[in-house]
Parts: C-alpha cells; sequence; structure tokens
C-alpha cells in the first residue's frame, strides 16, 4: 500500500481516499462523520427552535446589560458623576476613549481565548469581573480611579461581540444567522431605554452621601452579576456539548448547519488560515467599514449631554433620550428582515439605511438653534445607521470560513470597531460647542465613506464567485477520519468536506454571499 502524507492528511492509494488528522479537522466532525442523507425540514425546525429558547433570550438579556454598562458613563453624567468627581470636559472623552483603547489592546487575546477555552464559561468569567468593575464605580472619588475601572471593563468587552459572533456561527443557518445577529444588537435600543428610566428613577433616590449616579452604578452592577451566575451555567460551549440537546439532537444541529460550509469549532490555531486572513482583502475593507462607521458611536456618550444643552431639565433629558433606543429597535429590526429577505441584498440594505442619517446631519447643522425640536429629530435620525453596523457584522460571518480564520478576521473588525470608539470621543472638545460644527462635519465624512465600503465588499466578493463559477469541477474525494465505537473499536468512517475547518479560500465549492 502506497501512501501520501502531508500536513496532518494522507492520502490513501488503495482506498481512494484522504485520511485527516483528528487536529486538522472540526470539532463536529466526530458526530457528523457517517451521516448521509438530508435532515428532515420538520425536524430542523424542531431543533432551531429548541436552540432559540434556550440561548437567544440569554444572548438578547446579556447584550441588555452589556450595552447598559457602557453607556452607564452617558447616563451619569446627568446624574452628577462630572461634579462629584470633578471631571472636566477632556477628562470626561477620556473616560470614553479608555475604555475602548483597553478593549483594542486586549481584543486578540480575547480572540485567541475563545478559540482555545469553551466560549460560554469564558464569557460568563468576563461578565463576572465586568459585574464588579463596574459596581465599584460608585466608590469612584477622582478621574484616576474612574480610568482604572473604565481600563477593565473594556478589556472584558472584547469577548462579548467576539463571542456572540462565534456562537451564532455555530448554531445557525446562513440566513438565520442574519436574523439573530440582529435580534441580540437590537437590545441595545431596549437598553437605551432601560437604562434611561433607571437613570430617571436614580434622579429621585435621595440619600445622604451617596448620590444618584452612585445608585445608578450599583443596580445595574448588580443586574450584571445576577446574569454573569446564570450565563455561566446555562449558556451552551458548542451544539456538540449542549446541555439542552439529547445526543441524537446535537448530530442533527450539526447537520443543520451543513449548508454554511464554516463548522463548528476547531480548538488548534493553525498559522496558515492566521495567514490567509491576513491577506483577505475583505478582511480590511470590513474592518475600513467598522472604523469609519464607529468614529459617530461616540454619540452615545455625548447623547445626553447634547439634548440638555438645548435647554432641557436632566428629567426631560433621560426620558427624551429613550427615543433613540425606540428607532435603533425599528430600525435594527426592518433591516435585518430584509436582508434576510432580499437574495444578495445585505450590501444593498447596509448602505440605503445612512441616508436618513446624513439628512438628520444636515438639519443639526443648518437648522437655527431656536428650532429646538428639528435639532431633536436631526440628532435621533443619525441613529438609523446603526443597521448598517449589524448587517455588516452578520455578513462578515456568512462569508468567511475556517475557525482560526474567522477569531482572527473577528478580532481585526473588532479592534477597528475600538480605533473608531477610541477615535470618536476625542471630536467632541470645549471649543467647538454649543453647535459641534466641526465633529458633525467628521460623522458627515464616515457616513459617506461607509455604504461606499460596503458595495466594493460586495463587488469584490460577486467577482470571486463567477470566477468559481467559471472554474472546472475538481474531482470529489473522500475524506476519512478515525472513530471510536461504543464497545471500543477503532473504525474509519467518512467525513463531509463541510467538517474539515477549511478556509473560505481552500474551499472551491464555497460561495459568497451578497
Amino acid at each position: 500500500m502506497s501512501s501520501e502524507s502531508t500536513g496532518g492528511i494522507v492520502k490513501d492509494e488503495k482506498r481512494n481516499g484522504i485520511a485527516v488528522s483528528s487536529k486538522e479537522v472540526d470539532t463536529a466532525a466526530q458526530l457528523a462523520a457517517g451521516l448521509s442523507g438530508t435532515l428532515d425540514p420538520k425536524e430542523a425546525l424542531r431543533i432551531r427552535k429548541k436552540i432559540d429558547k434556550h440561548i437567544l433570550p440569554l444572548m438578547c438579556m446579556l447584550f441588555v446589560v452589556e450595552f447598559m454598562d457602557k453607556t452607564a458613563l452617558g447616563n451619569s453624567a446627568v446624574l452628577g458623576i462630572e461634579t462629584a468627581t470633578n471631571l472636566t470636559a477632556n477628562q470626561y472623552n477620556w473616560l470614553g476613549t479608555i475604555f475602548y483603547l483597553s478593549c483594542l489592546l486586549f481584543e486578540y487575546p480575547q480572540s485567541l481565548a475563545l478559540q482555545r477555552l469553551p466560549v460560554g464559561k469564558w464569557m460568563s468569567t468576563n461578565i463576572f469581573v465586568w459585574a464588579i468593575a463596574l459596581s465599584c464605580t460608585a466608590a469612584c472619588k477622582n478621574f484616576t480611579e474612574l480610568f482604572i475601572v473604565r481600563f477593565v471593563l473594556g478589556m472584558c468587552e472584547g469577548s462579548i461581540t467576539a463571542g456572540f459572533l462565534i456562537v451564532s456561527a455555530m448554531f445557525y443557518t446562513r440566513k438565520e444567522q442574519t436574523l439573530r445577529v440582529g435580534y441580540w444588537f437590537l437590545m441595545s435600543g431596549i437598553a437605551h431605554i432601560i437604562s434611561n428610566l433607571l437613570a430617571f428613577g436614580s434622579l429621585h433616590i435621595q440619600t445622604n452621601g451617596f448620590e444618584p449616579w452612585q445608585w445608578y452604578m450599583i443596580i445595574i452592577g448588580t443586574v450584571t452579576l445576577i446574569l454573569a451566575i446564570c450565563f455561566g451555567f446555562l449558556f451552551p460551549d458548542s451544539p456538540t456539548t449542549a446541555w439542552f440537546l439529547t445526543p441524537d439532537e446535537r448530530v442533527k444541529a450539526i447537520q443543520r448547519i451543513k449548508e454554511n460550509q464554516t463548522g463548528v469549532e476547531n480548538k488548534h490555531f493553525k498559522m496558515e488560515q492566521f495567514m490567509e486572513a491576513m491577506r483577505d482583502p475583505k478582511t480590511w475593507l470590513f474592518a475600513a467599514f467598522a472604523a469609519f462607521d464607529n468614529v459617530p458611536s461616540s454619540l452615545i456618550n455625548q447623547q445626553s449631554l447634547l439634548v440638555a444643552s438645548l435647554g432641557f431639565t436632566f428629567f426631560q433629558t433621560t426620558l427624551l433620550t429613550m427615543i433613540p433606543g425606540v428607532i435603533e429597535i425599528l430600525t435594527i429590526y426592518s433591516g435585518v428582515r430584509l436582508a434576510a429577505r432580499l437574495k444578495n441584498g445585505r450590501a444593498y440594505v447596509g448602505a440605503i439605511y445612512f441616508v436618513p442619517a446624513l439628512v438628520g446631519i444636515a438639519l443639526v447643522n443648518l437648522l437655527p438653534w431656536s428650532d429646538t425640536a428639528g435639532l431633536l429629530v436631526g440628532q435621533f435620525m443619525t441613529g438609523i445607521c446603526t443597521t448598517g453596523f449589524v448587517v455588516a457584522l452578520s455578513w462578515l460571518g456568512n462569508v468567511t470560513a475556517g475557525h482560526t480564520k474567522r477569531v482572527i478576521t473577528n478580532a481585526i473588525i473588532l479592534s477597528a470597531f475600538c480605533i473608531g470608539n477610541i477615535v470618536g470621543p476625542l471630536l467632541w472638545q470645549a471649543q467647538y460647542k454649543p453647535r459641534y460644527h466641526v465633529p458633525w462635519a467628521v460623522i458627515a465624512v464616515c457616513y459617506c465613506v461607509c455604504p461606499m465600503i460596503l458595495l466594493v465588499i460586495r463587488a469584490l466578493l460577486n467577482r470571486e464567485n463567477r470566477r468559481r463559477d467559471s472554474e472546472p469541477s475538481n474531482e470529489v474525494e473522500e475524506y476519512y477520519i478515525e472513530k471510536v465505537t461504543e464497545d471500543g473499536k477503532r473504525i474509519e468512517v467518512k467525513v463531509d468536506k463541510e467538517f474539515l475547518d477549511l478556509t473560505d479560500r481552500q474551499n472551491r465549492d464555497f460561495r459568497y454571499v451578497l
């Protein structure tokens, strides 16, 4: 018997197949090995509903709490934190910047940890540390102490969105991912409403030696701590080990996402996939989009101050700033539904949602200062473009395969997300008050660049799809892995190509959704 061996893959001419090392394949390969036929649509729907029931509520609740925690600084501004801790305008802006600077520094280590360690357990550990740090904010007396706490919060932040993207790709098909990413991301709108209601309630708490902003931090810190404990016990690490699925259902859950051609996960770091992610043009185009799109995210912490500057009281401001939350819910929901419904329309849907935001910026800059209602409408319209980022985030998971490549690509995009958020707060300098024409002009430029990037990505992927369609069909290879039966025997079973942990470039059968 003659054979050839290369990097864990052995071609056996006698068997006319390829033996694949267990380290090379996806973790789902052992469960999927030997499967044939297709999954009954009714059974696939039942499995999906069961997955939704157990993980989607936890993801949504966590995103609500995470967004509340991130925006705690903005709400605390109208609750008196600036006066109590003697913050200058620049120091306040730096507290927004340091959060994302820390997130940037720890994004790559967090992504590696998410690959090597159980995803659910690692995320719950970060949420627990996050909750403690947030609660400690109530004890801060000055800029230095707040700076340290915000740095710790940023460190933990790096695991959440990256972890959610990985989990969404593990459990859902491409179309389902678009909707699920939208569902948990629109929770930011709900968080906006809840956090402002809590801030409104905190303003009514009158205690000696403990101010409203401190009560606000303690309340949301406690909620985060409770959720961290629930998350640790209930959130699964993978469909291959999900506690709420029977062994048979785990196999079906894996079979259900076979069409993605992205597998579930692989705990081994692959240098060739790392290099491919670094050389892939779409990685850097998505990164550029994330950076430009998140420079305007500084509005999250500035919103309350901007509304208050129009002459509203603190009580009125906390209620008015709930409106952007409602807008986010409606626009994100409509956007992801459109993106999932329109075949190959993700780039177009993402791009069109930037138009109302540009109109809003024009209103803010051109209307007279006396037109309070018009200025408010303009400010709130700028939040509509959040939908573009959500669509792009879900699209990224659809067009990236190979677990190491996916992890590295997520890290790069979320690092760019952090860079945008680092730059953003630095725009709001005191000398630009009260109209802030310079920051608004920068935001307008960003909102012009973002839709163009989405359309360039689409053109690039469409060209690659056409190139692959024109390629001659390759000889169909059969792949085998070694599997241990219940009675201890070692047998070789066939495994589908979809579970070989190939990248989107290595797998020439992979087609990019547009």
